[in-house]
């Protein structure tokens, strides 16, 4: 067993049972519905703008560019304009492809060995197309949960809505004696892709010996959050009955700070309580995660720069004056010395 995704199981296992308890023993509604809600999020603000502030101010004095590649040089030479940009249009190109289809990672190879003891290189496919689902499903789910913290609902969150659950799967069956119906609400897509892209992405750092090795417990513990949190979502919507309204009303107080009562409070479920806590944690871990790589992507100086130090030269705006000793001044104060030890000088006075 690996022990660090053991310890990361471990600890949100400790954190939804923490919401359970607190909510139904110790009836601390208020403090898992209300406070740490609203702590979590200026946490998340004050982290961003702090991670964000400090990647913005810090020193880039030369094009650092991460090139794949032809740079721009003779006029007989081909260009690759995208892989290697000289100019900011060409470097935001890069930037939106990079961004919205993660090109360098669609061209991400893994090295093997054949049985004759050649090295290979293999297209790496899968972990794209699982970064891809699992990035715009989780994008999906966000957007759709707007419409908790706005009324009436804006026509592109119902449009969302809408698409998203097209595809309808209907099953009638018993379990445990209860009636269980997928279909009537609407299923989503987006959420079983989402489950599913984590799982891969979860699996392929357990069963690929390369990747368990380098492998943290920082690496597992936003997986197992986002499983938490998907899990719960999808147990609230298909397998529990939960108050829908009431989680409205609680969302929109929370939106324009007008907290209802302590009847609304008590009304909601366990699971909702803990549903909610892992997504607070999952804003307060964020900031200082590798997770702040979405904001990261667009300050990175080996992306967001055009490899153009061949035709503009750079000066290090931060380079401070410097005292100088030129080679005149240094052979003028030891020019004696230097003929003596049987050196060339320049000149002889």
């Amino acid at each position: 067993m690996n022990g660090n995704y053991i310890f990361s199981l471990i600890t949100v296992v400790v954190l939804g049972l923490l919401a359970f308890f607190g909510t139904t023993v110790f009836g601390l509604q208020y403090l898992f519905g209300v406070i740490v809600p609203y702590a979590c999020v200026i946490w998340f603000v004050f982290g961003i703008l702090k991670r964000m502030l400090g990647w913005a101010n810090s020193p880039v004095p030369f094009r650092i560019t991460t090139t794949c590649g032809q740079q721009k040089s003779l006029p007989w030479i081909k260009q690759n304009r995208i892989d290697n940009p000289s100019t900011g249009i060409e470097t935001i190109i890069r930037m939106i492809l990079e961004i919205v289809l993660f090109r360098s990672l669609f061209r991400n190879t893994k090295s093997d060995i054949t049985a004759s003891g050649k090295v290979t290189y293999i297209w790496e496919k899968w972990l794209w197309v699982g970064a891809l689902a699992f990035h715009y499903s989780f994008l999906v789910v966000i957007v759709r949960h707007m419409r908790f913290f706005t009324d009436p609902v804006p026509y592109l969150i119902s449009m969302l809505e809408y698409f998203d659950s097209l595809f309808k799967i209907e099953f009638v069956g018993e379990v445990v004696g209860t009636s269980l119906q997928i279909g009537l609400p609407g299923f989503f897509i987006s959420g079983l892709v989402l489950l599913a892209a984590i799982l891969f992405l979860f699996s392929r750092r357990v069963l690929i010996s390369q990747v368990r090795y380098i492998s943290l417990p920082a690496d597992f513990f936003p997986l197992f959050l986002l499983m938490g949190i998907a899990g719960t979502g999808i147990f609230m919507r298909y397998f529990s009955k939960v108050d829908i309204i009431s989680i409205k009303e609680l969302t929109m107080g929370l939106a324009t700070f007008c907290i209802p009562d302590g009847a609304v409070l008590a009304g909601l479920s366990s699971v909702f309580y803990i549903h909610l806590f892992l997504v607070c944690i999952l804003l307060a871990y964020f900031p200082f995660s590798k997770l702040m790589h979405m904001g990261g992507v667009f300050l990175s100086p080996t992306r967001n720069l055009p490899n153009n130090s061949r035709a503009r030269r750079h000066i290090n705006p931060w380079n401070y004056p410097v005292k100088v000793h030129t080679y005149d001044e240094y052979e003028d104060e030891f020019r004696e010395k230097m003929i003596e030890a049987g050196l060339p000088v320049e000149k002889e006075s």
